[in-house]
């Protein structure tokens, strides 16, 4: 390890709602100062339609905002900006954008500037049902190789392809001006390093890995057959869209001299790869093999690590993918999560002050609940619900899928169907775990990090009844940020790898939730129950 000394890293974190910038000192991962900043267009509803789960955002928003984020921390330590050696990324995903033949977003031309085809899709779109459906057709029709062997076997909408496709089919202006398409967390560094170069973007492996569905055993991604027979309209993309991705400690570009002069930087220092906000915050919480780290938040992603030599030639149906090096260098990167987890009390807290803008007295609301909630048993007063209300993600993801409350009745109050809610996103963390297990992948440790953990007791307390299972909550509030941040140090040469830096700069953990063995026993039950609604409600949706 070279002598981290008095030397800085900067982690990026592009959320669904702001960017997050934090100053982490390279020694021990100390958090020093951060800016938070949120997207203006986004905030104001741009470019989004949600009956139509049409949800968009504009590359300017995050352009803009990284840069007010970052320089709030040095308005805060303006000496400190010298010791800057790096800056590591991560953003959601999958959330690709098209480029234009000048290597730069097609929102930046003015012909694109407001057309919401030409922007970023963001992860949590689901305008891409029917396109993913048919990927699924094509790769398990015997026609070409399955190339859904590495994701569970189920290709989704909120992801690539599938979103790719869907756009060039209902906007032909778009495609005929796309000379590529790049996920958000690839095109950050980009941006940084002032790379404009299509031919030279830098891929990072767990974006390509996971959404792309890029595996070293068809040495890249999809062969040009799967464009052609998914749909002609594909060729108008280069082949292949990239090839090569790398892990995360690898430099994806040095800081431009245009960059450094906005950020108040020293050009030429070190962005690290890209990925995506959940992988690298389960980097910044420590994770260890088979440890399964729950990014909760406005929905979750859950990731776990094995070395390959254990995981062998087994293969976890109904996951998002397991990836050679996509968390760590040297593991076998798994991920899960479910599309909605704090989306579902942000759902009750809209219905239940429809027509009053007030935010803190949601907030207030949301508050008592809480409270209230926590008096009552498991299952309530005999309410049950389920957690698809943004449809699944794992496990087998359907983004038909729509969520239900049963058990309804004239004494159910709030609180009730609060708990109900609460109850519902730690059944559906439960199947997830029982996935792994079942495909014999074991979950030696469970650790929580993201806003949910540090606000909810009650969600942890009860996800841990549920699973039966302690859970350890992690201290720091900026994992995801923390993670690029190891990141960042190890691209930069401070750690001679990212597992060394991981070691050093990782977050403790502040507290730990155990299951109550009377609630515990309770749910197994119950559990039983949610099961039986689970499969009502996924036999109506196909019935539409």
């Amino acid at each position: 390890m070279a002598n981290p000394g008095n030397k800085h890293v900067i982690g990026l974190d592009f959320g669904s709602d702001s960017v997050r910038a934090v100053l982490f000192r390279v020694a021990d991962g100390g958090e020093i100062a951060k800016g938070v900043v949120n997207y203006p267009r986004w905030a104001r509803g741009e470019y989004c339609v949600p009956a139509k789960q049409q949800y968009r955002q504009h590359p300017l928003d995050h352009a803009e905002a990284m840069e007010q984020a970052v320089k709030a921390i040095f308005a805060q330590v303006p000496e400190l900006a010298a010791t800057v050696v790096g800056i590591g990324v991560d953003t959601t995903g999958s959330s690709p954008l098209p480029l234009g033949k000048n290597g730069e977003p097609l929102a930046f031309d003015p012909e694109f500037k407001d057309n919401p085809d030409a922007l970023c899709i963001l992860w949590k779109d689901h305008t891409a049902v029917a396109e993913a459906e048919e990927i699924n057709r094509l790769c398990h029709s015997g026609a070409i190789a399955d190339y859904t062997k590495y994701v569970g076997g189920i290709y989704s909408s909120e992801w690539f392809w599938a979103k790719i496709l869907h756009i060039y089919r209902s906007s032909p202006a778009v495609a005929k001006a796309a000379a590529n398409w790049i996920e958000m967390c690839d095109w950050i560094p980009a941006l940084l390093a002032g790379n404009t170069d299509i031919d030279k973007l830098v891929r990072g492996r767990c974006a390509a890995g996971h959404k792309a569905l890029w595996h070293p055993e068809w040495d890249g991604v999809p062969g040009k057959e799967f464009l052609e027979k998914l749909d002609p309209v594909l060729l108008n993309l280069p082949y292949p869209l990239f090839k090569d991705p790398v892990p995360s400690d690898r430099v994806a570009g040095r800081l431009s001299a245009a960059w450094a002069e906005k950020l108040g930087l020293q050009a030429g220092i070190a962005i690290a790869v890209g990925a995506f906000d959940c992988h690298m915050g389960a980097v910044g919480a420590g994770i260890e093999p088979y440890d399964l780290a729950r990014v909760m938040g406005t929905s979750t992603c859950d990731i776990l690590i094995a070395p390959p030599e254990e995981v062998g030639s087994t293969l976890v149906a109904g996951i998002c993918g397991q990836v050679p090096d996509s968390v760590l260098a040297g593991q076998t990167g798994f991920e899960a999560g479910q599309s909605s987890f704090g989306d579902v009390f942000a759902w009750f807290k809209r219905l239940l002050t429809w027509g009053d803008d007030n935010e803190e007295r949601g907030n207030t609301i949301l508050a008592r609940l809480e409270k209230a909630a926590a008096d009552l048993p498991p299952g309530g007063t005999g309410e049950l619900a389920l957690d698809w209300f943004n449809g699944r993600r794992t496990p087998d993801a359907d983004q038909r899928l729509r969520s239900a409350i049963a058990g309804l009745h004239l004494g159910s109050d709030a609180p009730a169907v609060y708990r109900a809610l609460v109850e519902s996103v730690a059944y559906g963390s439960r199947s997830i775990v029982d996935r792994f297990e079942s495909q014999g992948i074991p979950v030696k440790r469970i650790v929580a990090l993201g806003g949910i953990p540090q606000k909810s007791p009650l969600v942890v307390q009860v996800c841990a009844d549920v699973l039966d299972r302690p859970i350890a909550v992690v201290a720091s509030t900026e994992c995801c940020a923390r993670g690029a941040a190891v990141f960042a140090a190890a691209a930069a040469g401070e750690y001679q790898s990212a597992e060394a830096a991981k070691l050093a700069m990782k977050s403790g953990i502040l507290t730990e939730y155990k299951p109550d063995p009377k609630a515990a026993a309770a749910y197994k039950e119950l559990f039983e129950r949610r099961q039986k609604l689970a499969a009502f409600a996924e036999a109506d949706a196909h019935r539409a």
